[in-house]
Order: C-alpha cells, then structure tokens, then sequence
C-alpha cells in the first residue's frame, strides 16, 4: 500500500528534535544492519569501564562540586527494540563518536529526569527546564567523562589516535533517538548524585568500536613481560646481590673455616658455581628537576601534527527565543531584539564550544573581533549555569 505522504508523530517528533528520521524503528533497509560480531568479549569491556568508574566519580565530583559517584557497569549486547523497551518515553541522548582510533557510534543516555538532576547539580538552579543551556551544561559533563575514558583507553590499548566528536546533547522522545543498528554494546551505569533518588546511565557502543575496543584491549593485556633472568631457576650466588667475598666477612676470618665444621662438604663441592666477585659499585640516585618545562620535543611535535587542522572560528551576536508563530510571522524589516546589552562582549566559540570573548571592531570595511578574555573551563560552565 503507498503512504499518502502524510508524517508519522514519531517522524514529526524527529524532524523537531533535529534527528534524521532514517534512525526512526522500522525505517532501516536490511543491508544497513549490522551484524553481530564474534570478537565482542563482554568481560574485557566491562573490566576496562569498571576500572575507570574512581576516575570518573572524581572528575564529576570537582566539575559539580558536590559528590558523585558512579557504580559499574554492566556490560550486555541489544538491538533497538530491546534497549528502547526499558527506557522511559522522553530521554536526553548525547552523541559523542569516535572519529579516529575506534570510529564508530558512541553515545550515552539519561533519563530526562536524570538529565534535569545533572544539569540542576551543575547550574545550582531548582526545577531546571532541559533547554539549550541544560543541554550544553550536559555535553560538557559527558565531554569530561569521555576525556578521562580515552586517556585510559590509550593507555590499555597502546592506540594513541583515539578522537571524539565534540558531545551533542537533545532531549528527545525514545522513537526518534538516533541509535546504532543491529546489536550494540550498552553499559549500564548507577549514578549518586548526592540527592537521595537513584538514577542510570546507559553507554552505548557500536558493534564496530565495541568489537575494536575489546580486541585491542586484550592485545594490550597479553603483551610480553620482562624476560625471564638467564638460566631460570639455576641462579648463581652474584644474581642474587651477595657475593661471599663482597659481604665484608670472609669466610676465613669468622674463625671457623668450612672445612673444620664437620659438614664434609667445602665451599668449591657445593656446585653453586661461585665466582669471586669485588665490591658492588654504588652511586647516588639522581632525581629529575619537577621544575621541568610542561611540553618536552616529543609531545612538542606531536603537537606539531595537528597545527595545520583547520576548526570553525565564530562570533555569537547575541540570541533569544521565539514562538515558532512568531518566526513564522518575520518578514522584511522585522527587528529581532537579542539577550545581549549594547557594548557588552560578544562570545568567540570554536567548533560550537566557549573559548573567549572580546569586542567587535572594525578593519577597512569588514568587522572583526579584538579578543578580551580567554574563558577558563570552570568560567564557562559558570556562564552556561548563570546565563
């Protein structure tokens, strides 16, 4: 039967919340199925995020400055149907995918009440409402919460290109969230947000970051020790740091030479093989300056890669909210009056994200902006709560 062209609500719930409704149940074609991989080992990935979990608790417990602790996670495979039937009807879905290392999806999900707990906790404000703020307040906790996994995720697995995607937080309806097809790894976190209620976190991976992330986890698990010391077991008395001669007592002088102690066995039958060693050479230890420059000439041309990559510089004016009637209602000459006071500084952002403000200049006959003030993290967090 053809479709008379009309919008399902949950296709009209995607196109709202920016979803592409290709990511809507029922939607996909077969081929865009993934399909489950062999390689995934569930034990690795849950050890590894376990591992991280004090890491995290702490870095959320400074950025609120209250104190969180996340417990977990459970590690278990689903599709679409499976995961979206223990959610509840609205959640906040916060993309953050792996663009180098292991590219793939990777996504976490609130509850929207979870959601309006982590932004209230953040902003310090009573019944918060999941705007645009509450929702930048979100990525950016789900942006620390990824740096800390990737350095240990380095770490265990020698990759040393992992890269996310700057995270991008909505508050949706489950029908028109944009999840991986096919199986996926989710993770299932508990989170204390020090308020007395229990609230989850859900971590999901595709079957491809998922399959790559367990392999080169046990890769790194199974790389070789320290050689074993030459001949195993059969070490001779100088590997052991203590030579006979070298103890300052030879076994002439303690006035009972081994042969006048009725063992009938002199020191040369004792097959250890011994030789005569002279004093061990010690030296002082020398420690390093801590004065020493952040960046060494390594991790300065490392640094050195990424100077060329170009990034989205922009000037945000000002903003304000409409009624979507009173969007439809702008024409010619319609004046928009904006959030910001004349003269005051305007926001320099890269890739969407707060980096400074500054003031508007003209150069010639183009505007420009003269650069004010560099925004520390907490600075900006404190503008998204207070603005």
């Amino acid at each position: 039967m053809m479709s008379d062209g009309a919008l399902s609500q949950d296709e009209i719930d995607a196109l709202l919340s920016g979803v592409d409704s290709s990511a809507l149940g029922g939607t996909q074609t077969a081929a865009a199925v993934a399909s489950p991989s062999s390689n995934l080992d569930r034990a690795s990935l849950e050890k590894f995020y376990a591992s991280t979990t004090n890491a995290l608790s702490s870095n959320l417990s400074a950025l609120t400055g209250g104190t969180v602790t996340l417990v977990g996670p459970k590690v278990d495979v689903f599709t679409r149907d499976k995961f979206l039937a223990q959610l509840p009807d609205m959640i906040t879905v916060i993309t953050a995918n792996y663009t180098s290392g292991f590219p793939g999806e990777h996504i976490f999900v609130l509850s929207e009440d979870s959601a309006r707990a982590i932004a209230s906790l953040m902003t310090k404000e009573e019944n918060i409402q999941l705007d645009d703020m509450a929702m930048s307040v979100i990525s950016e906790v789900v942006s620390q919460m990824v740096g800390t996994q990737i350095t240990s995720l380095t770490d265990k697995t020698g990759n040393k290109s992992i890269v996310a995607a700057s995270p991008a937080a909505a508050n949706v309806p489950k029908a028109a969230a944009a999840l991986p097809n096919g199986d996926f790894a989710s993770m299932v976190y508990q989170l204390d947000l020090g308020d007395g209620r229990s609230h989850q976190m859900w971590e999901i991976l595709g079957s491809s970051p998922a399959n790559d992330i367990s392999v080169g986890l046990s890769a790194g698990s199974s790389a070789p020790g320290p050689a074993p010391a030459a001949g195993g077991m059969q070490m001779p008395m100088q590997g052991m740091g203590m030579p006979m001669q070298g103890m300052g007592m030879p076994m002439q002088g303690m006035g009972m030479p081994m042969q006048g102690m009725g063992m009938g066995m002199p020191m040369q039958g004792m097959g250890m093989g011994m030789p005569q060693l002279g004093p061990t050479n010690v030296q002082p230890v020398q420690f390093p300056n801590l004065m020493q420059p952040r960046l060494n000439p390594q991790e300065s041309g490392n640094i050195g890669l990424i100077m060329d990559v170009s990034m989205e510089m922009t000037v945000e004016l000002g903003r304000t909210r409409k009624l979507i009637k009173e969007i439809l209602g702008m024409g010619e000459g319609t004046i928009i009056e904006l959030d910001k006071l004349a003269g005051e500084p305007v926001d320099i952002l890269v890739n969407h994200k707060l980096i400074a403000k500054g003031e508007v200049v003209v150069i010639d006959e183009n505007f420009g902006v003269r650069v004010t003030e560099i925004v520390s993290p907490m600075e900006r967090l404190n503008d998204l709560g207070y603005n």
